[in-house]
């Protein structure tokens, strides 16, 4: 075997492991992802289970406020249902709006702002919020890393051949950003 067949074999070498690296890196990060959106489910799914336990102690004291609780149980439902990060995203801000309508009505009943139950769901409401926006921020940090591995060069290649994709980042819409104002 001459010296050029030998570098040769070397520099094939070299970029297998090179290829191997990105791979594992892409796999990587796309676990990552895969995890923390899974994170995110988590959390959204304990909101969706306090969700009804604060409409029927809200409905103790505002049953008249129908409308407002259908609102919130259809928003919910479509939570749940979301398909995918940009239909969940698009479901959570929804569901954000319907839940500041509640608290609004809530507001409007000094009893209920007194009651135990509801100051306990409502904690427990605000830490859930604050585990999701946690969450949020660790996924889309995470899809951003993964974006820059699969737009970056000589990655970009790898990712092309074996076909790995860029995901949706989890935005909140505008009307969201604002936090919910509850006073007791």
């Amino acid at each position: 075997m001459g010296f050029a067949s030998m570098v040769l074999v070397i520099l094939l070498g070299v970029v297998i492991l090179g290829v191997i690296a990105v791979y594992n890196r892409l796999i990587t990060l796309r676990n990552r992802t895969d995890n923390a959106w899974a994170q995110i489910d988590v959390q959204l799914k304990r909101r969706y289970d306090l969700i009804p336990n604060l409409i029927e102690t809200v409905k103790g004291y505002a049953a008249h406020e129908k409308e407002v609780f259908e609102k919130v149980t259809k928003a919910r439902a479509q939570a749940i249902q979301a398909g995918n990060v940009k239909e969940q995203a698009n479901a959570e801000n929804m569901l954000t709006q319907t839940l500041k309508s509640l608290f609004a009505v809530a507001e409007a009943y000094p009893e209920l702002k007194a009651n135990q139950n509801f100051m306990m769901l409502q904690e427990e409401l605000a830490g859930t919020e604050g585990k999701i926006a946690y969450a949020r921020q660790f996924y889309n940090d995470t899809v951003m890393k993964l974006h820059t591995v699969i737009q970056s060069f000589p990655s970009n290649i790898v990712a092309s051949i074996f076909d790995f994709k860029e995901r949706d980042y989890f935005e909140i819409e505008e009307a969201s950003r604002e936090p919910i104002k509850v006073e007791f």
